[in-house]
């Protein structure tokens, strides 16, 4: 307990409640968003995970991370009462519009009313080069974060009404931290007694996932992984990699297709997108098997009531909450499985 008081008061979490009591450190996770692909249905806000730590007496929010800025994340963490100017690191699963179009904004603003600084860490995997011959670079997407804007001429205007403000624009203002994949979990981030793992995981080239470890409890965010095998016969569509970093995680949180988009029915999806996707049946074994306490269903295909998966039909029609939950459950998992919307939220303890 000393050791544990201890790490609190080196990050500025312990303190005291009116009582007189200790408070009680907690983490909360919230999903800020939780479109599936690229789609819109019904203002959903692309894909993106909140992880706050802190006490229970100061709203459980002294770090703050941001896991995937998908569109409608500056809105959906301002509703979460945290401004971006508050974030202590972003987290990038891989580079794909619907987890990333959202930073441009966030930093944007943050340039605007947050110049002094500090700059926020922006944590992904080295650039990856695809079979195809491309490269998918974080690194880069940071350096031109701004380049729209400056090349509108909007940076020289704002710039010439607040001399305070960073010449370079947004960029200036991330502080880009890349680690090589690695099948093994890493630590690439820590602030005190918080820490963040990430382990290569299959879905494009320099996908990742991550784990956050705090005292108050541990999360997996599994972005869009899928089995290293890119089709059948395997024996799940889940990650191995996934599976080995929440293993005795309390909290999963994972992109999830339902098995009604299976090239077996009618809607046409195509298989390849398909099966790089983790189906809600498997993440429930997943879950059952690490020991998970509750399963976040996020970044949904489809999304629950949508007729249609972009120009896909959904066979049978929209897909409720109870289907998604009875999918997971079919996969053996009995604990707690919260289907995806907008801003729900689990916090430990």
């Amino acid at each position: 307990m000393k050791n544990f008081l201890l790490g609190l008061a080196s990050i500025g979490l312990l303190s005291v409640m009116s009582s007189g009591a200790e408070a009680a450190a907690c983490m909360k996770v919230t999903l800020t968003g939780t479109q599936g692909g690229p789609p819109v249905f019904m203002g959903q806000a692309g894909a993106g995970t909140l992880v706050q730590f802190g006490d229970d007496s100061k709203g459980c929010n002294f770090v703050n991370l941001q896991f995937d800025t998908g569109r409608g994340t500056t809105q959906r963490l301002s509703q979460s009462g945290v401004p971006v100017g508050k974030l202590n690191a972003i987290f990038l699963t891989h580079m794909h519009s619907d987890h990333t179009e959202g930073l441009t904004d966030m930093m944007q603003l943050r340039w605007h009313f947050n110049s002094g600084g500090p700059k926020v860490d922006l944590v992904c995997s080295d650039d990856s080069k695809s079979p195809l011959g491309h490269t998918l670079s974080c690194r880069k997407y940071a350096q031109h974060i701004g380049d729209a804007l400056i090349n509108s001429g909007e940076m020289a205007q704002r710039l010439a009404e607040n001399k305070k403000r960073l010449p370079g624009g947004p960029a200036d203002l991330i502080n880009t931290k890349t680690f090589p994949q690695a099948d093994e979990p890493t630590m690439v981030w820590s602030y005190g007694n918080v820490k963040v793992y990430a382990i290569n995981s299959r879905h494009i080239p320099g996908h990742a996932s991550y784990r956050v470890d705090t005292p108050a409890g541990s999360v997996v965010i599994g972005g869009d992984a899928g089995n290293d095998a890119p089709k059948p016969p395997r024996a799940s569509s889940t990650s191995a990699q996934v599976e080995k970093l929440a293993m005795g995680a309390d909290i999963i949180v994972h992109s999830t297709i339902h098995p009604v988009m299976g090239p077996d029915k009618d809607s046409g999806f195509p298989p390849p997108i398909y099966y790089r996707q983790s189906t809600a049946t498997d993440l429930g074994s997943m879950a059952l098997r690490t020991g998970a306490k509750h399963l976040m269903l996020t970044h949904l295909i489809p999304p629950m009531n949508a007729k249609r998966q972009g120009p896909y039909p959904i066979p049978g029609g929209g897909l409720s909450e109870d289907d998604y939950k009875q999918a997971v459950s079919d996969g053996g998992f009995a604990g707690n499985t919260v289907v995806g919307t907008d801003l729900v939220s689990v916090q430990l303890p």
